[in-house]
């Protein structure tokens, strides 16, 4: 099921691995169960509890970390910091993914595979983590959220194009207005509305530049191509989304760290405020708890909890976003907000529906 908002914020969380598998729609369930156990299965009310509280857990903590992200990248200290901030925060996911795969737990069962088979996996990865960083830095919450659901398109046209993969025509129609919604926002996105209310005093208004856009699509692109390349994996590796994201996160946390010096604009660290560690901080333990919750959450949760789930999510980061960038329910680019919404949830009731075969 797409989960079209998860932090992803671009950073390199287990929800994105199932977000890919969503869309190519090939995912494996069985391939990641945790360790058997002598003890008596939990009643349903127990396991439906459970769920409601990891999938609160994870709400949170995907919305948190987004409206975190963007205020740490509106700070033009670390607006320029994009490689060093994506290679921590896959340093947080290797080393949750460690800890939940140790026995105690056995979320899964960690399988290793060679780092040069996995290297073209990992660059991918990289690209599929900065350029989403990039546009959230350079856009609006709004925008970039909206540009995510791109994904859902763009991928079915790469199926299309490379393994003549089709989907329901309804669906392909339904993706049409996706599309155009997004368009619509991010147009009216770079153009500010008048500066002054209805009482005549300025206020401020949150816009997206060109360049976040460029950074927007272009992440939509590498998502596009990672999403072949994991599904690729998926297969010529026998490994589940936990065990390739064990595999690739150090490699990728190390490929960034040694970019960092000829990318990054490193500032004055000692004049950072102490309370912008704290936002980094914070950050790292959203990203572990999306991670974490995302293993409680996933035996409890059939096709159509994901999706309402996902949708729910995007519906809040898109609002939250809204409320924040100081825009009007009139504006013109609500319009595209309203078509891509309801567009993607069309397609995902197709694609739920579709005769199975």
């Amino acid at each position: 099921m797409p989960d079209n908002a998860a932090p992803e914020n671009g950073i390199p969380l287990l929800e994105r691995e199932r977000d890919i598998e969503a869309a190519t729609a090939d995912t494996d369930t069985d391939s990641n169960k945790p360790y058997e156990t002598p003890s008596p299965p939990p009643s349903q009310a127990a396991k439906r509890k459970s769920f409601l509280t990891w999938t609160a857990i994870n709400m949170a903590a995907t919305i948190g970390i987004v409206f975190t992200n963007k205020a740490i990248f509106n700070d033009p200290a670390f607006k320029l910091m994009q490689t060093s901030f994506a290679s921590f925060h896959f340093m947080c996911t290797g080393l949750t993914l460690y800890v939940v795969s140790r026995k105690a737990i056995g979320a899964f069962v960690p399988k290793r595979a060679g780092v040069v088979e996995m290297l073209p996996l990992a660059l991918s990865m990289c690209l599929n983590v900065v350029l989403p960083n990039l546009s959230l830095a350079f856009s609006t919450v709004t925008v970039y959220q909206l540009c995510r659901v791109l994904l859902t398109p763009s991928t079915a046209i790469l199926n299309f194009v490379l393994y003549r993969a089709t989907i329901p025509r309804a669906a392909a129609l339904a993706l049409i207005p996706v599309c155009l919604g997004v368009g619509i926002t991010s147009y009216y996105d770079t153009k500010p509305p008048p500066a002054s209310g209805a009482d005549g005093e300025s206020k401020i208004v949150a816009t997206t530049s060109t360049i976040g856009i460029f950074f927007a699509l272009s992440g939509v692109f590498a998502s596009s191509v990672y999403t072949v390349l994991i599904a690729a994996y998926h297969k010529k590796l026998q490994m589940s989304s936990s065990q390739l994201l064990f595999n690739q996160a150090p490699i990728s946390s190390l490929l960034l760290f040694l970019t960092v010096p000829f990318v990054d604009h490193i500032p004055v660290l000692s004049i950072v405020p102490g309370y912008r560690w704290a936002m980094i901080l914070m950050s790292g333990a959203f990203a572990a708890l999306i991670n974490i919750s995302q293993f409680f959450i996933v035996a409890g949760s059939g096709p159509v909890s994901s999706t309402v789930v996902g949708h729910l999510k995007t519906v809040s980061i898109v609002g939250l976003g809204w409320a924040f960038s100081g825009r009007g329910v009139g504006d013109a680019s609500a319009g595209g907000v309203v078509m891509t919404v309801g567009g993607i949830i069309g397609y995902s009731y197709i694609m739920l529906n579709k005769p199975k075969g």
